[in-house]
C-alpha cells in the first residue's frame, strides 16, 4: 500500500550513523530517473512519465528550489518538456545534455526565465526499446569524455510495434561528414566530445547507470549483476583484430552474481521475472566520492535495487588489476524500506556531500513485457506516476541543505576554481575542472599549473593534469614528474595523459620505461596497455617483462597481445623459452599467441609453428607443443582456407598423429588437420591401416584407439563404415562409440542416419546424444529423424530443449510443420496449456522427484545454484523465492518473454557455417558464443559475415508433451525448494 509523504520515512531501516531527510516530492516532482546540481545550485530533475508504454512526449525536465531555505523543495518549475521516455541529464555548457532516445538533447535557457528555448539534437540514432535498456546516464569523465551508458536494444514481442526500433548509425546530425558508429553501437557504451565532433563505442555495456572512481576506473551493472569493473578499454582491443577477446569486463562481486539481497517489503508485489532475494533490478550505480561520509567509505559502490525496494552497498577492496566488491554487512542492507513502492532507481553526490536517492514510486516498476497479463489488463501500471521523491542521506547531525540557488561557483574566478580541483568531494571537483576546461583561457593561471605539480593533494593534481589537457596545454615536464608520484592513481593517470602525447614528446617513453616495476598492479596493467603503441625494441622489451611477471594475471596477457600483431610477432618464441610446465598459464598464453598467428593467415609463420609443435629432434619439450597446436587450430577454424595453401605441413601432421610420444599432441595434431584437410597419398595409405589396427585393438588405451578413429574420419568414412559399425556396441568405452558415431556421422549421404535409427535401441543416453546430432546435420537427415519419431522409434522427449527448437523453426516449411506437429502433438492455445497445468500449482510436489525432472529436461540448458546443470539459461536458483504461477508460465511459454541477454542469434560465417547461441560477451574484436549444453565458443568479428538476431527464446515450447502435471508440481518445488 502506498504511503504518504508525511509517514515514508517511517518505513526506512537506515545503517546506523546516518539519517535520511526528504527533499522534494509530489506535487512539486513526480517519476524521477535522474538529477543534476548545476554551478548556482539550481536543481534539474529528469521525469520520466511514460514509462513503461507511453511514448507520446509526457516526458519533463523540472528545477527546484528552496525559497525558504528550510531544506526542502518548494519550489517546482517546467524547465522542459516533450520529451519521450528520457533516462539521464548532465551539466553541459550554460545547458544539459539529456538522454532521451533516439536523441542525446542539448537544453538551454538563454533568455534567464528558467525554461529551455534552445532544444538541439546532439546525437542520434540509438534505439527504442524496453526504456531501461536504452542509452541513459551521461557521466563527464576525468579524461574531459563524456560517456553514454548503453547496451543492446532488448526483444520484445508483445510490444514489438511500440519498442521494436533498434536504432541506426549513432551520428552528429549537425556533422554530417562526422564519424558515425554502427547501428545503435552494435550495443555498447559510447562516448563521445560535443565541442570536437569526436565519437567512439566502447568495448564494454551497461544497462541502467555506470560510475568511475576517483583515479577513473569505469563501473558498469546489469540487472542482476550489481557491479562489473570495465577492464580494458577498446582503443586496446581494437590495435589487434586477431586476439580473440570476448569480453573487456568482470564481475567483482565476491558474493556472486544475482547476489542474494534482504528486504524488509511488507506485502511485496512480484512478476513473471521477479526473482525475489537476489539483485534482479540492480541499477544507478554510483561510487561515494562526497567526502562527508566517515572513511569506511571511501571505497563505497551504492547500487538501487528497486524491485527490492533496498539500496544496497558493496565496499571496494584492491584485488591485483582488478577490484573486489563486498557487503558491509553479511544480511543487512545499507537502506531498507516496508513499503512496496519505494522504488529507488538512482543516486546523485551533492555539493553538500550528501548522497541523494531518487525513489520512483510506483506500485510497479516490471516491464509489461514481463508482467502477468491479469496485471497489465488491470489499469495499474501507471499507479503512482504521480508520485516520486528524493531523499538525502547524511552522516547523523548535518545541517539541512543549504546550497539551492545560493552556489557561487559558476562565478568563481578561475584561482577559485583551481582551488576547488583538490575539493574532498568530486562535485567540486568535476565541476570546476568542466568551467576551467569550457573557459578556453589562453593564459594558464601559474595556480593550475601549482596544483598539477601538488605532492599532497593527489586528486587535485590529477583533475590539474586533465584539466591543462582539455585546455591543450599540458607539457611533458608535468607529466614524468606526475609519473614520480607516490600515489598510484596518480601515476596511472599520467601514463594515459603520455599515451596521447607519445609521438609529440619522444622523452616520455624513457619516463615511462622506469616504471616496469611499479608495485601496483593496476599501474603495470596501464602501462602495459599504453606500450601498445609504441613501436621500439626497448618498448617490447618493456612489454615482454610486465608480461611474464605478471603472466598468471589473464588481463596482463590482454593487455600485452593487444599491441598490433606486428609488434607480438617475438614474444612466442620468448615464451617457448620460458615455459614453465607446471604453470598453466603459460599454456594459455601460448595458445592465445598461435591463434594469432593463425588469424592472421601469415602461411610462413603458421608452417613455423607447426614445424615447432610437431618437431621430436633433441631439445624440443613437448609440453608446449599441445598448446600451440591446439590455438593454431582455433585461430584457423572459421578461416576460409585454399587448398593447396598448407600442404607442405601436411607429412609433419600425420607423422605427429603416430609417433609423437605425447598423447595431447597426437590429438592437437588431429585437431589441426581436421581444420586444413587431408589428401590422399601413399604415406596415409599406410596410416590408414595402421590407424584400423589401433581402432579394433582393444588392448590400447581409450586415448589410443579413439586417435586411430579420428585419423580414419579425416578420410572418407564411407569405406570404413564397417568398422565404425562394429565399434557402437554397448560393450565399447563411450569414448570409443562417441568417436565411431561422429566418424560416420561425417559420410554426407544418408546410410549415418539410417544406422543411428536402426541402431537406436541400443544406444545408452551419452550415445543418443551423438546419434541426434548426427541426424540434426542436414535437412536429409531431419527427415529420416522426423520419420523414426513417426514410427515410434525414437520419442520427442529424446530431444531436448535445443533440439527441439531448432526443428520447430527449421527453414524448410514442410520439415518445419512435421516437427511442430509430433513435438507438440497438438496445437493448443496459450490459454489450453496454462488451464492444462494449474494443477501443478495445488499438487503435492516433492524435491527429490524434481531433482530428477530437472536432470532430465532443464540440466542440459538451466543451471541449479553451482553444482548442478550447464549455463545456458538463466540460473533457476535465482528463482527460489518466485511465484509459482510466474515459474509455471515461463517453463510452458519461453517465448511469451524473453530474459534479457537470452536471445538466439543466428550466425552465417565467412566460411560458409551457420551457428546458433546466446551472445555472452562482446568486445569490438570478438564475440563469444554459447551453444545449449554450457559450450562456449570465440569467434572473431571479421570471420562473421552475418549475425541476427532471432527475435525467439533458446528455450523450446512444447514442453507440455514431456512433463505432466504432477512432475510439473515436482519440479516446481525442486525449483523453489519446498518440501
Amino acid at each position: 500500500m502506498e504511503r504518504s509523504l508525511e509517514n515514508a520515512l517511517q518505513t526506512f531501516e537506515l545503517e546506523d550513523g546516518f539519517q535520511i531527510e526528504l527533499i522534494a516530492g509530489e506535487p512539486l516532482i513526480s517519476d524521477p530517473v535522474d538529477m543534476e546540481i548545476d554551478e548556482f545550485g539550481r536543481m534539474y530533475v529528469v521525469e520520466m512519465h511514460g514509462y513503461p508504454l507511453d511514448l507520446s512526449g509526457s516526458g519533463k525536465i523540472k528545477l527546484l528550489s528552496d525559497t525558504n531555505g528550510d531544506g526542502r523543495m518548494d519550489q517546482s518549475t517546467v524547465f522542459a518538456e516533450n520529451l519521450v521516455l528520457p533516462t539521464g541529464i548532465l551539466r553541459w555548457k550554460k545547458g544539459l545534455l539529456v538522454t532521451d532516445p533516439p536523441h542525446v538533447y542539448y537544453l538551454e535557457d538563454s533568455d534567464g526565465d528558467g525554461k529551455a528555448d534552445i532544444k538541439d539534437i546532439v546525437l542520434t540514432g540509438f534505439a527504442v526499446s524496453n526504456p531501461q535498456h536504452n542509452v541513459n546516464s551521461p557521466r563527464l569523465g576525468l579524461d574531459n569524455w563524456i560517456y553514454l551508458g548503453h547496451e543492446p536494444a532488448v526483444s520484445t514481442n508483445t510490444f514489438q510495434d511500440l519498442l521494436g526500433d533498434r536504432g541506426s548509425e549513432i551520428h552528429f546530425p549537425s556533422y554530417p561528414d562526422g564519424d558515425r558508429l554502427p547501428q545503435n553501437a552494435g550495443g555498447r557504451s559510447v562516448r563521445f566530445r560535443p565541442d570536437s565532433f569526436e565519437l567512439e563505442v566502447l568495448a564494454s555495456r551497461t544497462q541502467f547507470g555506470h560510475t568511475f572512481d576517483k583515479w577513473g576506473h569505469r563501473f558498469v551493472i546489469n540487472n542482476n549483476n550489481h557491479i562489473i569493473q570495465d577492464v580494458i578499454s577498446a582503443r586496446y582491443l581494437n590495435r589487434n583484430p586477431y586476439l580473440l577477446v570476448s569480453q573487456s569486463t568482470e564481475s567483482i562481486s565476491d558474493h556472486g552474481n544475482a547476489a542474494e539481497v534482504f528486504p524488509i517489503t511488507k506485502n511485496p508485489e512480484h512478476q513473471l521475472l521477479t526473482d525475489l532475494g537476489v539483485m534482479t533490478s540492480a541499477c544507478g550505480i554510483t561510487t561515494y566520492l562526497g567526502g562527508a561520509f566517515s572513511s569506511e567509505y571511501d571505497m563505497a559502490v551504492f547500487i538501487a535495487e528497486p524491485v527490492s525496494n533496498i539500496l544496497h552497498i558493496d565496499l571496494l577492496s584492491d584485488n591485483g588489476t582488478l577490484f573486489k566488491a563486498s557487503r558491509q554487512h553479511p544480511n543487512k542492507e545499507f537502506l531498507a524500506s516496508t513499503d512496496s513502492w519505494f522504488r529507488p532507481v538512482n543516486m546523485y553526490i551533492g555539493p553538500d556531500g550528501a548522497l541523494y536517492l531518487l525513489d520512483y514510486y510506483r506500485q510497479y516498476i516490471e516491464h509489461p513485457e514481463w508482467m502477468a497479463e491479469d496485471v497489465v489488463n488491470s489499469g495499474a501500471l501507471y499507479n503512482g506516476t504521480n508520485k516520486g521523491r528524493i531523499y538525502r542521506i547524511t552522516p547523523k547531525g548535518t545541517k539541512p541543505l543549504d546550497w539551492s540557488n545560493k552556489l557561487k561557483l559558476g562565478d568563481f574566478t578561475n584561482a577559485e576554481l583551481i582551488e576547488k580541483l583538490a575539493d574532498p568531494n568530486i562535485w567540486w571537483r568535476r565541476n570546476a575542472q568542466r568551467l576551467l576546461v569550457d573557459s578556453k583561457i589562453s593564459e594558464i593561471p601559474d595556480e593550475l599549473f601549482e596544483m598539477a605539480k601538488n605532492n599532497q593533494k593527489p586528486e587535485g593534481r590529477v583533475h590539474a593534469l586533465w584539466t591543462l589537457e582539455g585546455l591543450g596545454k599540458t607539457t611533458p615536464e608535468l607529466i614524468i614528474n606526475a609519473l614520480l608520484h607516490k600515489e598510484a592513481g596518480v601515476r596511472k593517470n599520467a601514463i594515459q595523459i603520455a599515451e596521447l602525447h607519445l609521438h609529440k614528446y619522444p622523452e616520455l617513453e624513457t619516463a615511462l620505461l622506469q616504471l616496469i616495476s611499479d608495485n601496483d598492479r593496476k599501474v603495470r596493467f596501464q602501462l602495459l596497455c599504453t606500450l601498445g603503441f609504441l613501436k621500439s625494441e626497448a618498448a617490447s622489451l618493456a612489454r615482454g617483462k610486465l608480461l611474464f611477471g605478471n603472466i598468471e594475471d589473464e588481463w596482463m596477457q590482454v593487455a600485452a597481445l593487444s599491441a598490433p600483431f606486428e609488434e607480438n610477432k617475438t614474444l612466442m618464441q620468448a615464451t617457448l623459452v620460458n615455459y614453465q610446465q607446471d604453470n598453466p598459464a603459460y599454456g594459455t598464453l601460448v595458445r592465445r599467441l598461435s591463434a594469432m598467428t593463425a588469424s592472421s593467415l601469415d602461411k610462413d609463420a603458421i608452417m613455423d609453428l607447426i614445424n615447432k609443435g610437431t618437431n621430436t629432434n633433441s631439445g624440443y619439450e613437448s609440453h608446449w607443443q599441445a598448446p600451440l597446436l591446439n590455438g593454431l587450430a582455433q585461430g584457423l577454424q572459421n578461416k576460409k582456407i585454399q587448398g593447396p595453401t598448407f600442404r607442405p605441413a601436411e607429412n609433419m601432421l600425420l607423422t605427429a598423429c603416430f609417433e609423437n610420444p605425447s598423447i595431447q599432441v597426437r590429438q592437437a595434431s588431429l585437431e589441426l588437420l581436421k581444420v586444413l584437410g587431408v589428401t590422399e597419398s601413399s604415406q596415409s595409405k599406410i596410416l590408414k591401416e595402421k590407424a584400423k589396427i589401433i581402432a579394433a585393438n582393444k588392448v590400447l588405451s581409450e586415448q589410443e584407439r579413439v586417435i586411430g578413429i579420428n585419423f580414419l574420419s579425416l578420410f572418407n568414412s564411407e569405406e570404413n563404415k564397417i568398422l565404425f559399425k562394429s565399434l557402437l556396441r554397448p560393450i565399447e568405452p563411450n569414448d570409443v562409440q562417441l568417436a565411431a558415431l561422429k566418424a560416420i556421422s561425417r559420410i554426407p549421404d544418408i546410410s549415418a542416419a539410417e544406422m543411428v535409427v536402426e541402431l537406436w535401441p541400443t544406444f545408452t543416453p551419452a550415445i543418443r546424444e551423438e546419434g541426434l546430432n548426427t541426424l540434426m546435420v542436414n535437412n536429409d537427415r531431419v527427415s529420416i529423424l522426423l520419420d523414426a519419431m513417426e514410427n515410434g522409434i525414437i520419442q520427442p522427449n529424446n530431444l531436448g530443449w535445443p533440439r527441439s527448437v531448432r526443428l520447430m523453426n527449421n527453414s524448410d516449411i514442410p520439415l518445419r510443420t512435421r516437427a511442430r506437429l509430433l513435438i507438440n502433438k497438438e496445437e493448443k492455445s496459450i490459454e489450453e496449456i496454462l488451464q492444462q497445468y494449474q494443477a501443478s500449482l495445488t499438487l503435492n510436489g516433492t524435491q527429490l522427484k524434481g531433482q530428477t525432472v530437472y536432470h532430465e529436461n532443464c540440466a542440459i540448458c538451466h543451471k541449479m545454484g553451482q553444482d548442478l546443470g550447464k549455463a545456458f539459461g538463466p540460473d533457476l536458483a535465482t528463482m527460489k523465492n518466485r511465484r509459482p504461477e510466474n515459474i509455471l508460465s515461463d517453463i510452458l511459454l519461453p517465448n511469451l518473454s524473453i530474459a534479457d541477454g537470452y536471445d538466439l542469434w543466428a550466425l552465417e560465417m565467412q566460411n560458409g557455417e551457420s551457428l546458433q547461441g546466446l551472445i555472452a560477451s562482446e568486445t569490438p574484436t570478438a564475440i563469444l558464443l554459447r551453444f545449449a549444453g554450457g559450450q562456449e565458443r570465440s569467434i572473431a568479428r571479421q570471420d562473421i559475415r552475418s549475425l541476427t538476431v532471432m527475435e525467439m527464446s533458446g528455450m523450446p515450447s512444447g514442453l507440455e508433451n514431456n512433463i505432466n502435471p504432477q512432475k510439473m508440481a515436482d519440479l516446481l518445488a525442486f525449483i523453489l525448494k519446498t518440501k
